[in-house]
């Protein structure tokens, strides 16, 4: 965007810093962020069965269009250690979108964009790095 500024700036006054004329200079605007604001917002269920599987899921999360539900029992049930690690990357990939994440009950996760806020009440817990 700041690129896209100065160049507008520079069309609009020279580099002596005197105002031009136009006569049939024509400025290219970029339409592409127009059409990423018309994406719909896609929620996707994921289970963790092991650390490997969250490469989707971050994946999916930085696209920056998903709300992630993730199963994690499968993960709880077989290595505590391994489950403590996906969610710590989770976690640090949520702050890095400036995202939110939370736990519903015990098995399952939520995690979205910066444009979402997850409520909270008794049954949503805060997860917190360990």
């Amino acid at each position: 965007m700041k690129k896209f500024l100065s160049r507008f700036k520079s069309t609009l006054v020279g580099d002596d810093g005197e105002q031009k004329e136009f006569d049939e200079e024509y400025v290219e605007l970029d339409t592409q962020s127009a059409i990423e604001r018309g994406q719909k917002i896609i929620v996707r269920s994921f289970t963790i069965n092991d650390f490997s599987d969250i490469k989707d899921i971050l994946e999916s999360l930085r696209e920056g269009y998903t709300i992630a539900l993730i199963n994690i029992r499968p993960l709880k049930d077989k290595d505590l250690v391994e489950l403590k690690r996906a969610i710590n990357k989770l976690k640090k990939t949520c702050d890095a979108i400036e995202g939110d994440i939370a736990g519903f009950g015990d098995d399952f996760i939520v995690i979205t964009p910066s444009f979402a806020e997850i409520h909270r009440d008794k049954q949503t817990q805060t997860l917190k790095e360990h």
